[in-house]
């Protein structure tokens, strides 16, 4: 067994003489107490405000930006279609009515993007959203039409 043996360090005083007791600028500390301090106002969105509709009913929920809309639906219990969770099977479609999302993991094709619609699974909330799910057919037709040009 190994013993540790410390040596208190030394102790000494300044001659205030010789040692000023302001330090210079870049040294300065602040030592006022934090109350007085002014606040940062942070830009980091703790979770966006999302409405979905489905089934004629609105449900509103908070989605942080790292989860998806299906995440969280499900999550709330809101039985919204789904199957692959990857943007590939287009089974959870829905329209985006207002705000913006990511989802750019998904296979939609650049045109119905732009049109307004989306998956579930790949959408990641950039803001606060209105979303109303839509048959699956409504999405491929639209999808398949983008395909042959």
């Amino acid at each position: 067994m190994a013993t540790l043996h410390f040596t208190p360090s030394p102790c000494f005083t300044l001659n205030p003489k010789r040692h000023p007791t302001k330090l210079p600028s870049p040294f300065q500390l602040n030592l006022r107490p934090a109350r007085h301090r002014p606040r940062r106002q942070s830009n980091v969105v703790r979770s966006y405000k999302v409405v979905v509709e489905h089934e004629g009913v609105s449900t509103e929920l908070e989605v942080e930006p790292d989860e998806t809309i299906l995440e969280k639906a499900l999550e709330t219990g809101l039985s919204v279609p789904h199957d692959c969770k990857l943007g590939v099977c287009m089974t959870c479609p829905a329209r985006l009515l207002g705000g913006e999302v990511d989802q750019s993991e998904g296979m939609l094709s650049d045109d119905v993007v732009e049109s307004g619609y989306t998956l579930l699974c790949v959408s990641y909330p950039k803001s606060d959203c209105h979303i109303k799910t839509i048959p699956e057919d409504e999405l491929l037709s639209l999808q398949l039409a983008t395909a042959n040009d």
